[in-house]
């Protein structure tokens, strides 16, 4: 698979990357600019998502609604979203229509009109965004826990930023903003499914000249804290918790070990921490374990929603799971499911265009090169139960452990001596 794949990288910093897959009719094109929430300064938070949202409003040449009957005309699969470190941009379309798609996304990204009348109406679309997330505990309760995990750190403020940080998005500060992050050495752009790589560099040389050099962000390695956080909100019927760890970042060597130990802990309906919360106690619907990694640390977290009564029983087998996983290790039966799920997953990936175009992209932006699908799989197929042991010894010790709950608390007091996974 990997002939399939071609890497240009242009004098301007800009990288393009496609994989022609020919047996489809259609393309995954990206735009990944390596700018994100942590790249911006305290007074700008939420810049990066706010630009997100007003490259929509208008061009030099479209304008916000010519844009959206555009989209419309090519399928309406256009997505954009940010996150801590990135801000991307992803198009579905025809095959024939890839150049037409290309056209639409450079032109937003490179022309943005930024008019101010535009920008006031979506400074306020934003403010109910943080409104809505205010109005989702899920959503809620991860700003809360991530605020107070990661302390006077970038990657603790919230990635839509807050209300007072909104109000001040003008569209001269937010053109100043866009010219120094959103330039080609910030972007990487891939295409994957029915298209020509020559194709696809000479949009790019149309589109994207050489621009102002910005370097990433140099906050980096923050330190976490292991706190206890708990927010009460009487008006829900749960009470919504998270229970987490600092993890490996995303470039670890050990990912691999890592995926699996989450999978057997607490990705999936034959998980541990499914099984012995929701299934034999019906303790909780939603339960689950998972983990967020970035450039140079992660999280490793439990969530579980559950009724405020039940809540001190949902820690304590929480914890208890934590426990038996440091002493008792996995066994070889949950090691070989977890690699059959995981191996599975990526090769039924491998059918979709859009998951092979964020593969591009995750690979360029985080390890600076493609890893070919054999030597992932090869590489999950090595994991032995004793480096997942390795990385629970490691990481799941009680004087890291943090912890966040929200909702109708019942009275809920939680020591640190509760939360003892030694």
């Amino acid at each position: 698979m990997v002939e399939n794949i071609k890497t240009s990288r242009l004098s301007s910093g800009l990288t393009v990357i496609t994989e022609r897959m020919p047996d489809v009719r259609s393309a995954t094109l990206g735009f990944w600019f390596k700018k994100g929430a942590r790249d911006e300064p305290a007074d700008l938070n939420g810049i990066c998502h706010f630009i997100e949202h007003a490259v929509f409003k208008g061009t030099e040449k479209r304008s916000a609604l010519e844009i959206a009957i555009e989209t419309d005309r090519l399928g309406g699969n256009l997505d954009a979203f940010t996150s801590h470190e990135e801000t991307a941009f992803v198009i579905k379309a025809v095959d024939k229509n890839i150049g037409q798609a290309f056209d639409l996304i450079a032109d937003m990204l490179v022309n943005p009109r930024f008019d101010e009348r535009e920008l006031r109406r979506e400074r306020n679309v934003i403010i109910e965004e943080i409104k809505m997330v205010e109005d989702t505990p899920e959503d809620h309760l991860t700003e809360l826990f991530m605020s107070r995990f990661f302390t006077k750190h970038p990657l603790g403020r919230p990635i839509e930023g807050t209300r007072r940080t909104v109000r001040t998005f003008k569209s001269e500060i937010v053109a100043r903003f866009h010219a120094d992050n959103y330039t080609p050495e910030n972007l990487v752009i891939t295409c994957a499914g029915n298209v020509r790589h020559d194709e696809i560099v000479g949009l790019a040389e149309k589109f994207f000249a050489g621009g102002k050099r910005n370097p990433k962000s140099e906050i980096r390695n923050p330190k976490s804290t292991p706190s206890i956080l708990l927010k009460k909100k009487e008006n829900l019927e749960q009470t919504h918790l998270i229970i987490a760890f600092p993890w490996i970042s995303a470039d670890d060597e050990r990912r691999y070990a890592a995926s699996l130990l989450t999978g057997i802990f607490g990705d999936g309906n034959s998980s541990r921490l499914w099984q012995n919360i929701r299934e034999k106690r019906g303790l909780a619907y939603s339960v689950g374990a998972g983990t967020d990694s970035f450039a140079d640390c992660g999280v490793f977290s439990i969530y579980a929603g559950t009724s405020p009564e039940k809540l001190p029983e949902v820690i304590d087998l929480s914890v208890k799971e934590i426990r038996r996983l440091k002493r008792e290790g996995v066994s070889q039966d949950e090691l070989k499911l977890a690699k059959q799920q995981t191996t599975v997953s990526i090769l039924l990936g491998l059918e979709s265009s859009a998951a092979r175009a964020e593969v591009l992209a995750h690979n360029e932006m985080t390890h600076g090169r493609q890893i070919p699908v054999e030597e992932t799989l090869q590489r999950i197929e090595s994991v032995r139960a004793e480096e997942i042991q390795s990385l629970a010894d490691e990481f799941f010790q009680t004087e890291k452990i943090a912890l966040a709950a929200l909702g109708n608390l019942n009275g809920l007091r939680v020591k640190r001596n509760r939360l003892d996974v030694s």
